[in-house]
């Protein structure tokens, strides 16, 4: 008993309460567009299964040391692909993007599980350079050990996630201090890559989306009316909101994809400004508690896994609100913790569960 007691008094608390005010934010969003819709509660009932699995995941990874995952991280990497191959294989496509696993009525996306593999090998390939300048050496090495995965990615094709993992391996490289020159080779590398995917790589609705958020009135009624109609849903929660399950724009169907990809525009109505600010400052003491768990634990395995996690919490948040808001391309990414999204919920609770990790075992050995 004392051993349990043990652990939940080392757990980091506001971490906890963060994550946990944000899953209560988007289940109530979420319950409030079913009622809007009909009243079919299976959206609802999915996203409360995902989190009560994904939050007993991060519990139970916290009990484990997270150095055990740095011994496995060779393997856990290559479960990440196998499961990326097996996805191109046997997984079947959804929403014009993206391979899933689909079991009867339940679904799985692999590339979520792979986000977590990759910044947990990425962690332990580059821990041993954390107090000085990457060399050219591990700089290449990790960059064609992300290629792989990204490449597998596109193959499905799935660009917003392809783009996450390529942000997991940036926030983790930089973190550790790039080669001299890198800057130029990355620069060059992403013009050459945006050249051959926009010709080679990209679907045609890809390409339509892109061409939508560089000119917005190029599709109003095709490519150009999510976003459209999202900005409108966003514009019009005023300074308190309208309420949840009173957004016009989610409840009279004008908002495609509300609970998914537009959930910030759902929130942006129904909250208001006060309501999105509070959501975003609740991000924010996320990521600032991440950012403490690694800078206590003074293990530099620790501190580039939790950089390179919080690298994916950040893009999603970052990617998401910005294509709510007109000022990036849509590609999909949910928003972390809010938007209904089974699989997305668990990999964002993994990714909690191993800074709890972090937390409860580097605590312990003070």
């Amino acid at each position: 008993m004392q051993r349990w007691i043990g652990y939940f008094l080392r757990l980091d608390w506001l971490l906890m309460f963060s994550v946990l005010t944000l899953t209560a934010i988007g289940l109530l969003a979420i319950y409030g567009i079913n009622i809007s819709r009909g009243g079919d509660f299976f959206q609802f009932k999915k996203q409360f299964l995902a989190v009560a699995i994904g939050l007993a995941a991060a519990l139970l990874i916290a009990r484990f040391d997270y150095r055990q995952f740095r011994t496995a991280a060779l393997f856990i990497y290559g479960g990440g692909f196998l499961m990326l191959v097996a996805s191109l294989v046997v997984g079947r496509a959804s929403h014009g993007g993206g391979r899933w696993f689909i079991i009867g009525a339940l679904s799985f996306q692999p590339v979520e599980l792979a986000k977590i593999a990759l910044a947990i090998f990425l962690a332990s390939y580059l821990a041993r350079m954390a107090h000085q300048r990457l060399s050219w050496t591990a700089f290449v090495g990790s960059g064609v050990a992300t290629g792989v995965y990204v490449g597998l990615t596109l193959l499905q094709p799935d660009f917003g996630s392809a783009m996450v993992l390529m942000a997991i391996w940036l926030a983790a490289t930089l973190f550790c201090g790039l080669p001299r020159h890198a800057w130029w080779i990355l620069i060059l590398s992403i013009v050459t890559a945006s050249y051959l995917l926009w010709n080679f790589g990209l679907r045609p609705y890809q390409r339509d989306r892109i061409a939508s958020f560089i000119n917005p009135s190029f599709d109003p009624y095709g490519a150009s009316y999510n976003v459209t109609q999202a900005r409108i849903a966003v514009g019009s929660g005023g300074v308190f909101g309208k309420g949840i399950g009173e957004g016009s724009q989610a409840r009279l169907r004008f908002l495609p994809e509300a609970s998914t990809d537009f959930m910030f525009a759902v929130l942006g109505e129904e909250l208001g400004f006060v309501g999105v600010a509070l959501v975003l400052g609740f991000f924010g003491l996320l990521m600032w508690r991440f950012v403490r768990i690694g800078m206590e634990s003074d293990d530099a395995f620790a501190g580039i896994l939790l950089v390179s996690l919080l690298g994916m919490i950040a893009f999603h948040l970052l990617v998401n609100v910005g294509m709510n808001l007109g000022i990036m391309p849509v590609t999909g990414i949910p928003l972390p913790f809010l938007s209904a999204a089974a699989s997305s919920v668990i990999c964002m609770f993994l990714a909690v569960g191993l800074a709890q990790s972090v937390a409860v075992h580097s605590r312990k050995t003070h």
